[in-house]
């Protein structure tokens, strides 16, 4: 499981931090939803989140709900969305893929059979409605070295970061503010301290998500942040250009010109 966490470590000697882009798989189809995985492979994202859409995701905003409402139209399954995203992870070794979805999806399929179908190109999951009073559930991904990307948010009791952080391994995810995903307001008021008080508590790469939508966001990052998580934003570009936005926003978001 020290796999993630040495590729974001050699990656960060070179850039002052790193980006993981958020697709919805399915969304607006199948095969859409894969041109745009593979397009932000090709442009070097270091590390791409595949979520797997969910009627009711909790930790979401309006504009991935809408997504996986969309998403799950196209009569998507859990096993095909694996093989899928496993055939992109080996086609870009330089890149990380990572794996995220609800509960409810995850304990259809079968912590077992999905550990036997993740491994060994998929190099974490995220589960944001699984606490980790009951990471019991997920062993099975454990003992094939499939790490949980555990994630800690603003307002957390110190004693339940420092539990989080003596378990956790690869990255861990800190939300930036509170609420759901998108939301561009209301940013806590001391981000630096907060990222500071997660430093202090362990050694592995801190990812941060949510209302990151902007270079100036991610330029806000870089020296306090391994990893800066962009979803919303690219959805958005999406609806207004088609994938050759996307593309345009990504450039953006990397300091590259268009």
């Amino acid at each position: 499981m020290k796999q993630l966490t040495s590729f974001i470590q050699r990656k960060r000697e070179s850039q002052p931090i790193l980006l993981m882009t958020h697709v919805v798989y399915g969304y607006p189809t199948i095969p859409e939803s894969l041109e745009i995985m593979e397009m932000l492979l090709k442009e070097g994202v270091e590390l791409l989140e595949v979520q797997f859409p969910f009627s009711d995701p909790v930790a979401d905003g309006p504009v991935i709900t809408e997504a996986c409402h969309v998403a799950l139209e196209q009569k998507v399954t859990l096993n095909q969305c694996i093989e899928d995203i496993s055939v992109l992870a080996s086609t870009y070794p330089e890149s990380r893929v990572l794996l995220m979805s609800y509960l409810n999806p995850l304990i259809q399929i079968g912590f077992d059979h999905l550990a036997e179908k993740l491994s060994p190109s998929i190099s974490g999951m995220i589960i944001p409605d699984l606490p980790i009073d009951h990471k019991a559930l997920a062993t099975p991904l454990n003992d094939k070295e499939i790490p949980i990307i555990w994630i800690v948010t603003p307002g957390m009791e110190p004693s339940r970061i420092q539990k989080i952080a003596d378990q956790a391994a690869g990255m861990l995810y800190c939300v930036s503010r509170a609420g759901v995903t998108g939301q561009t307001n209301s940013p806590i008021d001391s981000l630096e301290s907060y990222l500071n008080s997660i430093r202090a508590l362990t050694q592995l790469p801190l990812a941060v998500g949510f209302g990151i939508s902007t270079r100036e966001d991610i330029a806000m990052l870089e020296n306090k942040a391994d990893v800066a998580i962009v979803g919303s934003a690219l959805l958005r570009a999406f609806h207004a250009g088609g994938i050759q936005q996307v593309k345009r926003s990504l450039l953006e978001l990397k300091g590259s010109n268009a």
